[in-house]
């Protein structure tokens, strides 16, 4: 069972996720679900995951390695121009994943089902939170919903 919530307030964002997984009736164990990218002074990118772990591990894992060889890349986490954009890499890589995993014959809709939560401030503007659905399209916080939550609801 997964549950992570992050909320945008007046002085910034937070994060929480729990690290429980729940692979069957017996097979219990934890996994990371908080993942974090900066560059001091420019960028701060939060990623929440939630649902099957071989997508989300997959999706933070293409994330992290194309930050980390930006020349032979297009563009990555760490040279976004904005949190919108940010948000749509995040989606694209997201539909990507299910996309290549589902040629084996899978219904993506449900086998590879995976929900993120962004947050992040890129110098110059103001935070901005999403929900990122697994079709890649994505929410926005707003005044009267200035949270979101995946995973396991029933906590919340």
């Amino acid at each position: 069972m997964t549950y992570c919530v992050a909320l945008k307030m007046n002085r910034g964002l937070a994060f929480m996720s729990d690290t429980r997984t729940n692979a069957g009736v017996d097979n219990v164990s934890v996994m990371r679900k908080m993942f974090s990218w900066e560059v001091e002074g420019e960028r701060s990118i939060v990623l929440l995951s939630a649902g099957n772990l071989a997508t989300t591990q997959a999706v933070v894992s293409l994330l992290d390695e194309r930050s980390k060889a930006p020349g032979e890349r297009r563009s990555t986490l760490l040279d976004t121009p904005s949190m919108f954009q940010t948000a749509r890499l995040v989606g694209d890589t997201l539909k990507e994943v299910i996309a290549t995993t589902a040629q084996g014959g899978q219904k993506a809709e449900t086998t590879f089902h995976a929900n993120f939560i962004l947050g992040g401030q890129i110098r110059g503007s103001e935070p901005r939170l999403f929900l990122i659905y697994p079709e890649g399209n994505f929410i926005e916080t707003s005044e009267e919903t200035p949270f979101f939550q995946i995973g396991e609801h029933k906590y919340g």
